[in-house]
């Protein structure tokens, strides 16, 4: 997440005054796309399947 101005190619979303950018292109392969805020920042969840993450298939090199 970044600070950005619109372009052609963005998807723009108006949510409770903020305006959120997103790649058209990479819309389609990451939605749904949820950003939560939480006390001490905010949390974004996508329909991309990033893997087991650390927690599951780590060995003791895993470094997260």
């Amino acid at each position: 997440m970044a600070l950005d101005e619109p372009r052609d190619s963005d998807q723009v979303f108006k949510v409770d005054n903020f305006q959120y950018l997103v790649d058209k292109e990479f819309l389609e392969k990451a939605k749904p796309i949820k950003v939560d805020f939480l006390n001490i920042g905010f949390k974004i969840t996508s329909g991309i399947d990033l893997g087991a993450g650390c927690g599951s298939g780590c060995k003791s090199g895993c470094s997260c």
